[in-house]
């Protein structure tokens, strides 16, 4: 008997996927999504149709062009109604007093009396004219009557019919009427294509005026970029400029401000126009605005310059073409003219090219340079352009120190009587003594004779910040340091020297430094220079520091320049250079000259010249040899003139010869038997002498060892 077994509790196990039961999901049909209303799909298809670019460009041109026959209607009206009163004269009138101009406004009132004489003459004489034209027809009438029956008389007694008498008054009567049928058939079509013509000549009015909003414009049109100046465009950059005193005159003076414009003139790659300021308003208000005026006008902040001409309350706005300033200029002459020379006295160096685009050339007669900027900007190229041209003058001396040292006046080696090229401490000792040795040879020069003329003696110092931030000191008692910008600066002190006094006898000081400050270049040296130029800089301070406070008062603003885009480019303030009257600055595109064109360009000078053995290093050493110096000042060339000779051993060894008179060169070198003489009437050291005395002197100098 088999017992059934009943479990009371259910089992915990899991069932293993064998036994587990199979478990089937019934997934109910997704719901059909829900039509979208008609209403909606049509609101989208509108808004989609609306907002589509070519809808948009549809509604603006017919915008554009509606407004245009509209505006040009209300154009066409205005000047008839300006032609037929005396409103313009009123406006004027308006104009000029706002603008405080009472002259002109009494002007403008003697134009409106005659104006206002001249039409009642007219409306009087038109009391009269129906009788009179009535009589003038009449007289004309009989007239022409009477001549066509002369020549019908004329014409019967030739052909001998009578009836030839008439014959041209029957011919004039047909042509009438043949005008009157011509007439006839033109009347209908001229009434029905005369208004469209009426509306295409207003259409045309309005679209040459762009009378229409800015919205409705074509796009080239809206953007303004490259737009031409004229006279509305800047009345209303200077209206929108946010100064109120201005934008009050302006609006009393109704849309006749174009009174405050002088002409509009082509300048170079530019226009140029002289604004007359209203009572109230000072130049410097605008000058400091000149980012706004130059959006206003449509163009970059470097592409409008704001200088102040010699008239009272007026600037000067020069607007460059869009996008003319970013193109390069030309080579220089010095590159492209393989036959040019240089004239230091009577000569202009040619620098570049002015914001007009002509020549700028700089004369460096009796003038200390400065140059400056930040770096990278061509500094040294347009330094270095200055001296390439004057290099062309063989009578021109050079001693030159570069405290960068990278090669970038190499091209002077055998052109300069001193060449030192390097950035440490050490260079900067021979720099110092370099210019010292300028100073010694400037004494010299001033207690020569009267009416002594001495050949131009360029010193030339290329990154000067660094020589006047050299920690260095000397090695005497008082241990004068080197740099500084003080007294007992060493360099200074040379700086300041030739700077006071080296014009008078033609030793120039020219300088290049970079980012300037109060310590890399003291007040008294920038302020000695009589050409200043400067490279973009970075703030108005340094520009001040730069070019003075009379060039940027005046409008000079290189801290407005691009660094890097606007590389080359100078504010000159010089005396030397052709600057507008009533301007203190001019603003140079400088060409640019690279190092192989310099290269060629200082062969050619070299070939105009005797040879000069070029220094390296100044000679510190308290042995020297006198006859074996000259030598070395002489070089290879077969004779030196004795002054030339006095200033490279001054160059050479400022210590030792910075005193020489020509008497002590006459005596050194009659000592050793190497006599100077005259030649070409002037005296000369030779050469051959000077090598024949040291060949003799070492012989005997053998002989007496032995």
């Amino acid at each position: 008997m088999s017992e059934n077994v009943v479990h009371l509790h259910k089992p915990t196990d899991p069932p293993t996927p064998d036994t587990a039961p199979t478990v089937l999901t019934v997934v109910p049909d997704v719901p059909p999504a829900r039509p979208v209303p008609l209403w909606v799909r049509s609101s989208r298809a509108i808004k989609t149709g609306v907002t589509h670019e070519s809808t948009r460009a549809t509604v603006r041109a017919a915008a554009r062009h509606g407004l245009y026959t509209f505006n040009g209607g209300r154009i066409v009206a205005r000047r008839a109604w300006d032609g037929r009163t005396g409103s313009r004269y009123e406006r004027m009138i308006r104009a000029a007093e706002a603008a405080g101009n009472l002259e002109a406004a009494e002007e403008w009132e003697e134009r409106l009396q005659r104006f206002r004489a001249a039409r009642h003459h007219r409306r009087m004489d038109l009391l009269h004219s129906p009788i009179e034209a009535a009589k003038g027809v009449a007289v004309g009438a009989g007239m022409s009557i009477g001549v066509l029956v002369a020549l019908g008389v004329v014409m019967a007694l030739n052909t001998g019919h009578v009836g030839d008498v008439i014959t041209p008054l029957t011919a004039t009567v047909d042509f009438i009427a043949l005008l009157i049928r011509i007439v006839q058939v033109v009347w209908g079509p001229a009434l029905t294509i005369g208004p469209f013509l009426a509306l295409l000549a207003l259409w045309s009015v309005g679209r040459k005026q762009h009378a229409a909003p800015n919205w409705a414009l074509p796009a080239n049109v809206r953007s303004g970029e490259g737009e031409p100046i004229t006279p509305s465009i800047v009345v209303k950059a200077l209206r929108d400029l946010g100064v109120p005193a201005l934008a009050r005159a302006i609006k009393e003076m109704g849309d006749a401000g174009a009174s405050m414009l002088g002409p509009i003139r082509i300048a170079g790659c530019g226009v140029e126009v002289d604004v007359t300021l209203p009572s109230g308003v000072a130049t410097n208000e605008v000058q400091g605005k000149r980012r706004k005026l130059a959006e206003n006008l449509t163009r970059h902040e470097h592409e409008v310059f704001i200088t102040i001409p010699q008239a009272a309350r007026t600037v000067r706005l020069w607007v460059a073409d869009s996008g003319a300033l970013d193109e390069p200029i030309g080579p220089s002459p010095l590159v492209t003219d393989d036959t040019m020379t240089a004239d230091y006295t009577k000569g202009k160096a040619p620098w570049g090219q002015d914001l007009r685009g002509d020549a700028a050339a700089l004369s460096l007669y009796q003038r200390h340079v400065l140059v400056t900027g930040l770096s990278n900007q061509g500094k040294t190229v347009a330094l270095r352009s200055l001296a390439l041209w004057l290099s062309l003058d063989k009578s021109v001396q050079f001693l030159m120190g570069d405290l960068k040292g990278v090669g970038d006046w190499n091209m002077f080696d055998g052109l300069a009587t001193t060449l030192i090229q390097g950035p440490t401490d050490e260079h900067v000792i021979q720099v110092t003594e370099m210019v010292e040795g300028a100073v010694a040879e400037m004494n010299r020069r001033i207690q020569a004779p009267p009416g002594t003329v001495f050949p131009p003696l360029i010193v030339l110092v290329d990154e000067a910040q660094v020589a006047f931030m050299c920690p260095a000191k000397g090695t005497g008692k008082d241990k004068r340091p080197y740099g500084g910008s003080k007294a007992d600066s060493r360099y200074f002190m040379a700086v300041r020297k030739i700077h006071n006094q080296g014009r008078a006898v033609n030793v120039l000081m020219w300088q290049g430094t970079q980012d300037p400050t109060n310590e890399n270049l003291p007040k008294l040296v920038r302020e000695g220079a009589h050409t200043r130029a400067s490279l973009a800089l970075g703030t108005e301070s340094q520009a001040r520091m730069a070019l003075g406070d009379k060039a940027v008062d005046g409008g000079a603003a290189p801290n407005l320049l691009r660094p890097g885009l606007d590389r080359g480019t100078l504010v000159v303030a010089s005396d030397g250079i052709s600057i507008p009257a009533g301007q203190s600055s001019i603003t140079v595109r400088t060409h640019y000259i690279d190092d192989d064109a310099a290269e060629v360009i200082t062969d050619r000078a070299k070939a105009l010249r005797d040879g000069v053995t070029t220094l390296h290093a100044i000679d510190r050493s308290a042995d020297h040899d006198p006859l074996a110096d000259i030598a070395a000042v002489v070089g290879d060339a077969p004779r030196v003139r004795t002054k030339d000779v006095l200033a490279r051993l001054s160059a050479r060894n400022a210590d030792a010869y910075g005193g020489w008179s020509f008497l002590d060169l006459k005596r050194a070198l009659d000592d050793a038997d190497a006599s100077p003489y005259k030649s070409d009437g002037v005296m000369v050291v030779s050469r051959d002498r000077v090598q024949r005395a040291l060949a003799n002197r070492d012989t005997e100098g053998s002989a007496s060892a032995e």
